[in-house]
């Protein structure tokens, strides 16, 4: 249930950055946009809300909200691998919990704070099972305990964005070598007609 704390707390965060829903939910969490909706209408007919509580609101302990704060922390910050690991909160919800327990969580987001280093062994012997699955990209992250666009990052930085991520009997390790090589004898046979070209006039 919403009290009416929430929902005058929700209605003005919706009115405060232009009655823009997504922001809205997705930094307090809640409610559903219909509800958000129907929030603002009654309270523009009336220029308040009716006390009381209203609508359906799910709850979680403390200690689910810690276990999923936790898991997050551990797992590379990933949003989406702690809601499949422990089937809970709502990303919104999760998001909301995550910025009142780690402040420095949004800065991090765009990449200034709380990034983790892996060694390089690491990195190398995730893209090689990246590069060589046989089976999902996530599957492969879930064995390095990080999110699977992790491993992108990692075979970007090892072997360029012009790799394949699936190459499986090719080594992946080569592809960079074979694709510079390959570079240079295109070099080679464009130079040859000019070369030809040049003999001639002289």
């Amino acid at each position: 249930m919403y009290s009416y704390e929430d929902r005058i707390r929700a209605v003005e965060l919706y009115i405060k950055p232009g009655k823009r829903v997504r922001p809205t939910i997705r930094q307090l969490g809640y409610p559903t946009k219909n509800s958000l909706k129907g929030w603002y209408n009654e309270y523009q007919q009336k220029l308040d809300l009716p006390m009381g509580y209203a609508g359906r609101r799910l709850k979680f302990s403390q200690e689910q909200k810690d276990a999923a704060i936790d898991h997050y922390l551990a797992h590379d910050r990933c949003i989406a691998a702690t809601m499949r690991a422990l089937g809970y909160p709502g990303r919104g919800t999760l998001t909301a919990w995550v910025r009142e327990a780690v402040p420095e969580a949004r800065r991090a987001a765009f990449g200034s704070v709380g990034r983790r280093s892996y060694s390089g062994k690491l990195m190398q012997a995730g893209v090689m099972e990246l590069c060589t699955r046989e089976e999902s990209a996530q599957a492969v992250a879930d064995k390095f305990g990080v999110c699977w666009p992790t491993l992108y990052n990692w075979k970007n930085q090892l072997l360029g964005r012009e790799a394949p991520a699936s190459t499986k009997r090719t080594h992946p390790f080569r592809l960079r070598k074979s694709a510079t090589s390959s570079s240079a004898k295109s070099s080679r046979r464009a130079a040859k007609p000019g070369n030809f070209a040049l003999n001639r006039t002289s």
